[in-house]
């Protein structure tokens, strides 16, 4: 008997909770509302039934051994959406937490602000476990895989590839619930425009083991805005086709597919991951090195002995890249690119200077003749194509 009451005592102090719509579409705002035990803080968190991968490479110095442990964590169970409100009162604290910049620790601030203990789906994911190699890297491989972690590690683990996935505290907390004494609490909850399609569930927690029933709301897009799975993300499409069109355009006239340039647009102007950009660019372009291949072939502009030799070493980078790009943070990858393209720059710079230019007139000249042959190549098929019709 004592039991049952004890059950039914905690089933009457559970929070409450409701929203006030079913849809959306493409984001927008949601208010929650409901009642909780009165003088306990309320927490509502907010995720997505979209899963993404999310990764993490653990080059830090263990401050045991000394050494670095080369590690990469990875999972495919990352809500592509996942936020935990917390109370407005919060505010000064959350913005303490900003104030650290990219070292800020994820633990810490869910644990500062007594968030831990709404944190709960992304501590159930499954996260494999690599021991990365440079040779292993080389041949396309991430490595060893490792023995399963404990449930404390698993944990642990997570909170870091939340925070590699989303980066910025602004895109994980969001100090927006008002709580009455009396228990009554409001909050908004804004699904991003450009957010992930499908059900949203939220949940009101007010203590470790005082959890309300979840409510679902379904966000919706329409062409044409079209979902991204592997980058968790939705996006308009006519954006995109658009800058890549006037990209291209100038890439080609450089001898360039326009990647170069589309990587740090992309990452800049849209809520994409580098490791998808990085990976979408690269087989885009060979549309455009296609259709720019043709031409140049036409006009005699190519040395395949070249193209074929630098070719070779394509193949072998192309190995490399793309698990380089599992292994290393979006500040490094705009790093890495934003030193690139400032030598790129400064070369380009530097060859349209007077005295680069007045050493290299054989080359321009060397130009006009491949030209004037390509013409003349041009009008000697087009009058042997019209002698043979006629």
């Amino acid at each position: 008997m004592q039991a049952g009451k004890t059950a039914v005592s905690e089933a009457a102090s559970l929070p409450t909770i409701k929203v006030d719509k079913s849809s959306l579409n493409n984001g927008g705002t949601i208010t929650v509302s409901g009642v909780a035990p009165a003088g306990k803080p309320v927490y509502l968190e907010v995720y997505t039934e979209r899963k993404v991968r999310a990764s993490r490479f653990d080059a830090d110095i263990d401050k045991e051994t000394g050494k670095r442990p080369y590690i990469l964590y990875m999972t495919y169970e990352m809500p592509a959406y996942y936020k935990i409100y917390v109370p407005a009162a919060m505010r000064d604290e959350l913005g303490k937490i900003k104030k650290e910049g990219e070292k800020w620790a994820y633990s810490k601030a869910l644990k500062d602000l007594g968030a831990d203990i709404a944190y709960s789906i992304p501590a159930k994911i499954k996260i494999d476990k690599y021991q990365a190699t440079l040779m292993g890297s080389i041949i396309g491989s991430r490595g060893t895989p490792l023995a399963a972690m404990g449930k404390d590690e698993d944990k642990k683990r997570s909170m870091q590839l939340v925070k590699a996935r989303f980066r910025n505290p602004d895109k994980l907390l969001v100090p927006t619930v008002e709580v009455s004494p009396d228990g009554t609490y409001t909050a908004r909850v804004k699904i991003d425009a450009g957010s992930a399609p499908g059900k949203y569930t939220v949940v009101a927690v007010a203590g470790k083991n005082l959890r309300s029933q979840p409510v679902t709301v379904t966000n919706n897009i329409s062409f044409p805005n079209v979902y991204l799975s592997n980058a968790g993300t939705s996006l308009n499409l006519f954006g995109p086709f658009l800058l890549t069109l006037l990209i291209v355009i100038f890439g080609v006239l450089m001898g360039a597919g326009g990647g170069f340039i589309m990587n740090p647009l992309f990452v800049s102007l849209w809520p994409l991951p580098h490791a998808i950009v990085a990976g979408t660019v690269m087989p885009t372009v060979l549309f455009s090195q296609a259709s720019g291949i043709y031409n140049y072939s036409k006009i005699k502009f190519i040395s395949w002995k070249l193209g074929v030799s630098i070719g070779l070493a394509m193949v072998a980078g192309g190995f490399i890249g793309p698990k380089l790009t599992e292994m290393i943070t979006l500040s490094q990858f705009k790093s890495v690119f934003g030193w690139i393209l400032l030598i790129l720059a400064a070369l380009m710079f530097w060859q349209t200077t007077p005295g680069y230019i007045a050493k290299n007139k054989k080359e321009q000249a060397l130009l006009k003749e491949f030209k004037k042959k390509a013409e003349e190549a041009a009008v000697a098929k087009a009058n042997a194509d019209a002698n043979a019709n006629a």
